[in-house]
């Protein structure tokens, strides 16, 4: 099962105490009361991994290591390990508390979220002229605790949107290497799937319908997934009796979710051209192109179509 957003807590170390010790050997007395370690930090890091926020769908408090109480010996206590929790990359992390937000866009990517308690001084630290047998030290500090929600948006080249049943998870396994589960029903893909195509990174957004925007269907959870594409390739079928209207309901939706949709370069792509007549796909192809000049045409069964689609998209995206 597919997690692409999770709401989680986290906590930073607390800072080991500082202690009060003193040397009772003759001639070496003193103050000898160490530090306490500072407490480990939360990092939030990208990684590759889609599904790896399934493993914060049902534990939702993470905490990094205390730090350790200083030493008799003046030793420092050790410091507290730093949690590092991994997202995909793609995420965005909304502080719920200051409502800040930071995006995880490379794998590798580390950033700091909360941070750890500093440790208390130990009376080693309070000694002076005045003051040769202090007993004075610190509490260690308590580190920083954090809201978080999780939100992952697909980092993907080209976007392929369309209402249910346009064929865009059968246009998706061909052009990669994909597995996206195929039907000709409503709503087959149930979650968005990606593939990879000579470097290009295919997304294919579950279908779409009227009032998406608001909820409707598989609603807002997968329209944010196009947010960062470059190109939007709007699949509809060569089956459907309204293929006009089909077009409009769609770019309604994605104006409705964002109008920053609307701007990003989009093609109309009409699918199954196997099931229709070539004289009827030419008279659709030049209705559709007095309302979206870019207007192509494929077949999952015709390669040659797949391979003209292929060179396509990546001079599109090599421009």
């Amino acid at each position: 099962m597919f997690t692409d957003e999770v709401k989680i807590k986290v906590f930073a170390g607390r800072g080991g105490d500082g202690v009060v010790a003193f040397n009772k050997i003759k001639m070496s007395l003193g103050p000898t009361g160490g530090k306490g370690g500072n407490g480990g930090s939360v990092y939030f890091e990208g990684v590759s991994n889609l599904s790896a926020l399934n493993k914060y769908k049902h534990k939702k408090e993470y905490y990094a290591e205390n730090g350790q109480n200083g030493k008799k010996d003046n030793s420092e206590g050790h410091r507290g390990k730093d949690l590092v929790l991994t997202v995909p990359i793609g995420s965005v992390l909304y502080d719920l508390q200051n409502k800040k937000e930071l995006e995880i866009i490379n794998v590798g990517q580390r950033v700091m979220v909360a941070s750890g308690g500093i440790g208390g001084r130990g009376n080693f630290c309070f000694r002076g002229p005045e003051n040769t047998s202090p007993k004075e030290r610190e509490l260690g500090k308590p580190g920083e605790e954090r809201d978080f929600f999780v939100e992952l948006r697909f980092i993907a080249d080209v976007g392929l949107i369309g209402l249910p049943s346009a064929g865009k998870s059968s246009l998706l396994n061909e052009l990669t290497a994909s597995k996206a589960k195929v039907g000709n029903y409503d709503f087959t893909t149930l979650e968005p799937n990606l593939g990879v195509m000579e470097d290009v990174i295919l997304a294919d957004i579950p279908g779409l319908i009227e009032g998406a925007s608001e909820g409707r269907g598989l609603g807002m959870k997968f329209l944010r997934h196009i947010q960062r594409t470059k190109v939007l390739v709007h699949c509809i079928s060569l089956e459907s009796e309204n293929f006009e209207k089909d077009y409009k309901i769609i770019r309604e939706e994605l104006k409705k979710y964002s109008e920053d949709l609307v701007k990003k370069r989009g093609i109309v792509l009409f699918t199954k051209t196997d099931l229709t007549p070539e004289k009827l796909i030419e008279k659709k192809i030049k209705k559709m192109q007095k309302i979206n000049p870019e207007v192509l045409s494929v077949s999952i069964h015709d390669q040659d179509k797949l391979e003209d689609l292929k060179k396509y998209l990546l001079k599109v995206l090599e421009n």
